[in-house]
């Protein structure tokens, strides 16, 4: 397959068999002649501003891959899927970090819910018991505070949590279950907030 490069034609085939037999630098021919269609999908994809970041990771993964490579095909559209493939995966993780971070802020920043007759002491606790379950959730892993803060802070089923992060139900239950065992480690006096 032959491309066009700023006005010159670029073998794709010779240059990803140079890149095969050892020449790396010959890979560059291809980013050059690749680039703006690339940039375009992601953007077309909906990378927003993360599309210069997206086609570069599509052309690293390509390069990686290159040696499953299909002999004969074209190297357009096996990289316009990966592309693809990055847009999607960085559209996700985006709209994931975007929607936990903003419910994360919110319950931070929510105060608890103590009616105004309580008791001092008793609304003392409570926000001592809330600052310290934050604090520990803080030093969990992002994987762990991420699947405790959908299924306990947001309420949200195993279904649901499982769908919301896209892991396996059986993911959600293994990763759950060691963050509760790490957060009441972390909580004082070992136990979790009642």
């Amino acid at each position: 397959m032959r491309t066009r490069e700023g006005g010159r034609i670029v073998d794709e085939a010779a240059v990803i068999a140079r890149v095969r037999a050892g020449q790396p630098e010959a890979y560059a021919e291809l980013v050059r002649a690749h680039t703006g269609i690339a940039l375009r999908a992601a953007a077309a994809l909906g990378a927003g501003p993360d599309a210069e970041d997206v086609v570069q990771q599509a052309f690293v993964k390509a390069y990686c891959a290159l040696g499953r490579f299909r002999d004969g095909a074209a190297f357009r559209p096996w990289l316009l899927s990966i592309v693809a493939n990055e847009t999607r995966n960085t559209v996700r993780a985006a709209a994931r970090r975007t929607t936990l971070a903003g419910r994360e802020a919110a319950l931070v920043g929510a105060e608890p819910v103590i009616p105004e007759s309580a008791d001092p002491a008793a609304a003392t606790l409570e926000t001592e018991r809330r600052a310290a379950l934050l604090s520990a959730l803080e030093q969990l892993s992002e994987e762990h505070r991420v699947v405790v803060t959908y299924r306990y802070l947001l309420e949200m089923d195993e279904r649901e949590t499982a769908e919301a992060l896209g892991w396996p139900r059986g993911t959600v239950k293994s990763r759950l279950n060691r963050a509760l065992r790490r957060l009441q480690r972390l909580l004082p006096e070992g136990g979790a907030p009642a």
